[in-house]
């Protein structure tokens, strides 16, 4: 089996050992992963902010550069949600004005084969023990994307339930967005806060020493506004603690 890695542009940027961590799991799991190097933004920011016709280019190019591969795997439930729910939107809507089938075609290539990780894990590789320690209290909040678009319901907390080492504490309230929303944060930047302040309330209260996400936008957004308040909770993508084995501990 091939699979290409998708990055995102937050990873590349900000997290490149969550990017590492994928590797380092999918390989342990006997998958062959490659990068290619030609990929570029999935189009979210600019699908979401209004600018449909802007992220048309990203679309085929993320379609072109993944051409070769038997999946894709992200760790990123919100780009792969915007592949999987947003590209085929955009497809239609490029119909409807009478530019062809090429946008079509690039959707439908796309859709098929863009897995977030856990779900990829879960569904495709059909394993939920990945040979996992990691000896701390986590507490997992499920994204939005994750959560309402991909429905990757309990996938994530089956694979942190097989982790050997880790306490898992439950979140109340872990179906409430945690403010951040992508440019939802850059236009209301008030109500962000005070959503993510509820989050690292709840976050606190489970004595947890980390909090893990399928998302690192959520994370970062999460881990400023606790860093803010002086918690000690520490924000922990799930690829990392998936990665994570006896020899080798974050």
């Amino acid at each position: 089996m091939r699979v290409g890695l998708f990055i995102t542009c937050v990873n590349d940027t900000l997290y490149p050992r969550t990017g590492q961590a994928v590797v380092t799991l999918l390989e342990r799991l006997g998958v062959q992963v490659v990068f290619p190097m030609a990929q570029s933004c999935c189009g979210q920011p600019q699908f979401n902010t209004g600018y449909r016709h802007q992220a048309e280019p990203l679309m085929r190019r993320y379609a072109t550069v993944f051409q070769d591969v038997d999946h894709v795997v992200t760790p990123s439930g919100s780009c792969a949600a915007m592949i999987r729910d947003n590209y085929p939107r955009i497809a239609a809507k490029a119909a409807a004005e009478g530019r062809g089938d090429v946008m079509s075609e690039a959707a439908a290539g796309a859709v098929a084969k863009t897995h977030e990780l856990t779900e990829f894990l879960v569904d495709v590789l059909g394993v939920t023990d990945v040979g996992a320690y990691f000896p701390h209290t986590v507490t997992y909040h499920p994204t939005c994307h994750g959560l309402r678009v991909l429905r990757l319901g309990d996938r994530p907390l089956r694979l942190l339930e097989k982790v050997r080492g880790i306490e898992l504490r439950e979140l109340a309230g872990a179906d409430e967005c945690c403010g951040f929303g992508g440019t939802f944060a850059v236009k209301n930047p008030a109500v962000s806060a005070a959503m993510g302040a509820d989050k690292a309330r709840a976050l606190g209260a489970t004595g947890a020493a980390a909090v893990c996400a399928v998302d690192n936008s959520c994370l970062l957004h999460i881990g400023g506004t606790l860093a803010r308040s002086g918690s000690a909770v520490r924000p922990v993508h799930i690829a990392e603690i998936l990665a994570s084995t006896e020899g080798s501990v974050l």
